[in-house]
């Protein structure tokens, strides 16, 4: 059987790694250098590349080259779930308002609020302000434009900028945070009674949003480490047109998913054959553990059928709750329903905002942000291993703030969510990641917040309660 060139130095490649001539973090040779020892073209060498990408072996830094990723092989990831093959109406249950209400989407111990003093948001509120004591009143009595302050989307876009994205200020629309920016996609794509295709397991917040709308989802399998399932999504397309996909290729949310970049372009290029529209959650984007810059999937669409959504409130604050969206083919339709939904924002923020990343803050609080997540990840992964690595199966996120786990198949983690409230403990069930009610025995767990001696005590009342027959 004949071996493609590619796939040869794949092979290559990949023994290199696996046997320890490359360690985690090294560069591999530039792509000119593999061209010429290995005597084969710049695609050929590329394709290569993508392949190991796929298969988490190796991440690119732009304008730097590709690197040996992590690979943790003494744990279990979860299991790519399989997936209903017709639509569904969402019907969100009302434990969703109830975690909500409790401040508790990214903690299972709100009640432990021990946080450091936080000079960036210190500088940030000094400027937001100082902004609002200037002009006052004309701040008071004139509304912004609808589109939002031309200097914060300017900032918005040099953000972009480095992540290899060009865009301009006129492609962006400040919004009310993400959610508000995804609720704007949403509506502009789609009518009542239209289907939209997820990812699954689906960020729960977008299903709100479809069942609010009256839309009909069709869920794609998503795996824990490359994310959307291109194939099925092309197979259940063909029975079920659609009029958009959400997704969030850097860092999805529950499993830490991170799309390929062979990926992207290949989901956009089906987007083009298929005639629907890519809503891209950004909202993670800038949060790798890596050194690498990870685009969002709009850096590789020409045709403006991804709308990019993003926000700072992960990466920065969420009481900023400001947002952006751009919106491609549809923007000034998108323009128009903000106006509608929003009017405008406070100008005041924007203003504060738009200083705050101009004096280079925001950068120099993200890079320390990362570094903490990232050792707030590895404590989490450290005590799931040593307590509960027998029972359970966890995804290992390169970014983002969460981690996914698959429990013993008997499980069900909703009906254990009221015995637990009663101890102070408040989980993140699977069913809520679903509209089909799937992932039963899965819970989301966060490391957003720092791993205290209380949230490590109720991590290990978590686990007795769930395993208790284990």
């Amino acid at each position: 059987m004949s071996v493609f060139r590619y796939e040869a130095l794949e092979v290559f490649l990949r023994q290199q790694i696996q046997t320890g001539r490359y360690k985690v973090g090294e560069k591999l040779p530039s792509v000119r250098t593999l061209c010429q020892q290995h005597e084969l073209s710049k695609a050929t060498v590329i394709h290569a590349l993508h392949k190991l990408e796929a298969d988490q072996l190796i991440y690119a830094v732009p304008k730097s080259g590709y690197f040996v990723a992590e690979v943790s092989s003494d744990y279990n990831t979860p299991q790519k779930v399989p997936t209903p093959s017709i639509p569904a109406q969402v019907n969100v249950p009302d434990l969703f308002r109830d975690i909500m209400s409790r401040s508790a989407a990214f903690d299972i111990l709100p009640s432990d609020r021990s946080t450091a003093t936080a000079q960036h948001l210190i500088n940030l509120n000094r400027m937001i302000g100082k902004a609002s004591r200037f002009h006052p009143e004309q701040k008071a009595h004139y509304y912004d434009e609808p589109k939002g302050l031309v200097r914060l989307r300017s900032a918005i876009v040099d953000l972009y900028r480095q992540r290899e994205t060009s865009l301009a200020a006129e492609d962006l629309c400040i919004t009310s945070g993400c959610q508000h920016a995804l609720f704007l996609a949403l509506m502009a794509t789609c009518q009542k009674g239209d289907t939209v295709a997820i990812e699954s397991p689906a960020f729960y917040g977008a299903l709100q949003q479809l069942e609010q709308l009256g839309l009909h989802v069709i869920e794609i399998s998503s795996d824990p480490n490359t994310g959307l399932d291109l194939q099925e999504l092309a197979d259940k397309i063909q029975d079920w047109p659609i009029k958009a996909c959400i997704v969030t290729p850097n860092f999805h949310t529950p499993t830490g998913s991170k799309m390929p970049v062979s990926n992207m372009k290949a989901l956009v290029k089906l987007a083009n054959q298929h005639d629907f529209y890519v809503i891209e959650d950004d909202i993670y984007g800038e949060l790798s553990f890596h050194n690498e810059l990870c685009p969002p999937l709009k850096s590789v669409c020409r045709e403006g059928r991804v709308i990019l959504c993003g926000s700072f409130s992960k990466c920065l604050s969420r009481e900023l709750r400001i947002g952006w969206i751009a919106g491609g083919l549809l923007h000034d339709k998108i323009v128009q329903l903000k106006l509608i939904t929003q009017l405008a924002n406070p100008q005041a923020v924007q203003e504060g905002l738009a200083e705050f990343i101009s004096q280079g803050h925001f950068k120099r609080y993200v890079n320390q942000r990362r570094q903490q997540l990232k050792e707030q990840r590895d404590q989490l992964i450290a005590e799931l291993r040593q307590h509960w690595g027998a029972h359970i199966k966890f995804s290992k996120p390169n970014g983002g703030m969460s981690c996914w786990l698959e429990l013993p198949s008997h499980i069900d983690t909703q009906q254990s969510y009221k015995a637990l409230l009663e101890k102070g403990i408040v989980l993140t069930p699977g069913v809520l990641f679903s509209a089909h009610g799937l992932y039963k025995n899965h819970m989301r767990l966060s490391f957003s917040q720092p791993l205290t001696e209380r949230r490590r005590a109720a991590l290990h009342l978590l686990f007795q309660t769930l395993l208790k027959d284990q």
